[in-house]
């Protein structure tokens, strides 16, 4: 990691804008989310998005919130016993929880960078993620979602129907109004301004 200097002009403006997306009243109820999925073992981070970004820089209580997310036995990221110190490990751990999140169904437009996070580049975007995860964990109510179900919103689901083959081939017969059609339509009255008038 390189240091860094202050930034200036369009850097500095558009840093700015990136930080006001970020939502206090969402981090309470991530920090909420998260505590009760994981348990109170992971603790609760300062307020504000310095605290919250230093409560998950290292990866672990992510990587917890994801595995908490699946049944005992299938835990798709790995965490060491003790917490990784090294700047490499740390974004390492990330990365796995940012493909675990992927593979549960978070879309890849909805993910953050690694450096989002670890850089605090754009918290805005991290809390985006884990209102997406959130939302797919209520969505599939497989039983392994733990805290008040409003906190998110459900994703749309697919509604399948099922026609027998004698329904399909009635609807053959129907002209669907998208169609057009050509009852009560008629040009009678319409006048479209004088004839063209021919002098010779």
């Amino acid at each position: 990691m390189a240091n860094k200097g202050p930034a200036y002009g369009m850097s500095r403006d558009v840093q700015s804008k990136i930080e006001k997306k970020y939502d206090d009243e969402l981090e309470d109820r991530l920090v909420e989310w998260i505590v009760a999925q994981c348990g109170a073992a992971v603790g609760r981070p300062e307020r504000g998005r310095l605290g919250f970004q230093v409560w998950l820089k290292n990866g672990i209580v992510l990587s917890r919130l994801v595995n908490s997310l699946y049944p005992d036995g299938s835990k798709p990221v790995k965490i060491p016993d003790t917490p990784p110190t090294m700047v490499f490990k740390q974004m390492e751990q990330i990365a796995q929880f940012l493909k675990a999140a992927e593979d549960y169904g978070v879309v890849k437009t909805d993910i953050f960078q690694t450096v989002d996070l670890f850089e605090a580049k754009d918290m805005a975007a991290v809390q985006r993620t884990l209102m997406a995860l959130g939302s797919l964990a209520v969505t599939k109510n497989d039983g392994n979602y733990h805290g008040d179900p409003n906190w998110f919103m459900k994703k749309a689901q697919e509604h399948k129907r099922e026609f027998t083959e004698s329904q399909l081939k009635e609807g053959k017969n129907i002209i669907g109004l998208q169609m057009g059609t050509n009852k009560g339509a008629s040009q009678a009255g319409m006048s479209y301004g004088r004839p063209r008038q021919i002098i010779s």
